[in-house]
Protein backbone atom coordinates (compact mmCIF):
# COMPACT_ATOMS: atom_id res chain seq x y z
CA UNK A 1 0.00 0.00 0.00
CA UNK A 2 1.34 3.26 -1.16
CA UNK A 3 1.77 6.10 1.75
CA UNK A 4 -0.67 8.13 0.31
CA UNK A 5 -3.44 5.37 0.10
CA UNK A 6 -2.38 4.54 3.41
CA UNK A 7 -2.84 7.99 5.23
CA UNK A 8 -6.30 8.30 3.41
CA UNK A 9 -7.24 4.67 5.03
CA UNK A 10 -6.16 5.99 7.92
CA UNK A 11 -8.43 9.04 7.90
CA UNK A 12 -11.34 6.92 6.84
CA UNK A 13 -11.19 4.93 9.77
CA UNK A 14 -10.85 7.84 12.01
CA UNK A 15 -13.70 9.26 11.07
CA UNK A 16 -15.43 5.94 11.48
CA UNK A 17 -14.22 5.35 14.78
CA UNK A 18 -15.41 8.96 15.74
CA UNK A 19 -18.47 7.99 14.41
CA UNK A 20 -18.84 4.79 16.24
CA UNK A 21 -18.24 5.91 19.39
CA UNK A 22 -21.10 9.03 18.80
CA UNK A 23 -23.17 5.66 17.96
CA UNK A 24 -22.33 4.08 21.05
CA UNK A 25 -22.56 6.97 23.21
CA UNK A 26 -25.81 7.94 22.30
CA UNK A 27 -27.59 3.98 22.28
CA UNK A 28 -30.37 3.41 25.14
CA UNK A 29 -28.61 0.29 26.72
CA UNK A 30 -27.56 -1.03 29.48
CA UNK A 31 -24.25 0.56 31.08
CA UNK A 32 -22.84 -2.95 30.70
CA UNK A 33 -23.77 -3.13 27.37
CA UNK A 34 -22.31 0.04 26.48
CA UNK A 35 -19.05 -0.72 28.30
CA UNK A 36 -18.56 -3.70 26.08
CA UNK A 37 -18.79 -2.06 23.22
CA UNK A 38 -16.81 0.68 24.30
CA UNK A 39 -14.13 -2.24 24.81
CA UNK A 40 -14.56 -3.44 21.00
CA UNK A 41 -14.27 -0.10 19.92
CA UNK A 42 -10.51 0.04 21.93
CA UNK A 43 -9.76 -3.15 20.56
CA UNK A 44 -9.83 -1.61 17.02
CA UNK A 45 -8.41 1.49 17.68
CA UNK A 46 -5.07 -0.41 19.01
CA UNK A 47 -5.53 -3.08 15.93
CA UNK A 48 -5.31 0.24 13.69
CA UNK A 49 -1.77 1.13 15.29
CA UNK A 50 -0.78 -2.28 14.05
CA UNK A 51 -2.48 -3.47 10.87
CA UNK A 52 -4.53 -0.94 9.41
CA UNK A 53 -6.24 -2.87 6.80
CA UNK A 54 -7.61 -5.59 9.74
CA UNK A 55 -8.68 -2.69 12.16
CA UNK A 56 -10.89 -1.34 8.98
CA UNK A 57 -12.32 -5.12 8.73
CA UNK A 58 -12.70 -5.20 12.45
CA UNK A 59 -14.89 -1.80 12.47
CA UNK A 60 -16.98 -2.76 9.28
CA UNK A 61 -18.10 -5.24 11.21
CA UNK A 62 -18.68 -3.83 14.44
CA UNK A 63 -20.72 -1.34 12.03
CA UNK A 64 -22.60 -3.76 10.86
CA UNK A 65 -23.71 -5.43 14.12
CA UNK A 66 -24.77 -1.96 15.56
CA UNK A 67 -26.88 -1.47 12.31
CA UNK A 68 -28.32 -5.00 12.73
CA UNK A 69 -28.89 -3.98 16.71
CA UNK A 70 -26.44 -7.23 18.11
CA UNK A 71 -25.37 -6.14 21.06
CA UNK A 72 -22.92 -8.12 23.32
CA UNK A 73 -24.06 -9.17 26.47
CA UNK A 74 -23.26 -6.64 29.51
CA UNK A 75 -21.14 -7.06 32.34
CA UNK A 76 -22.14 -8.49 35.91
CA UNK A 77 -24.12 -4.84 36.77
CA UNK A 78 -26.58 -5.79 34.10
CA UNK A 79 -28.17 -8.84 35.50
CA UNK A 80 -30.20 -8.50 38.61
Amino acid sequence: MDRDSQLELYGLVADRLKEAHARVRALQVPEGVRMALTRKLLVVTAAAKHDLADAARRLDLFMKDLDEGRFPEGGPADRT
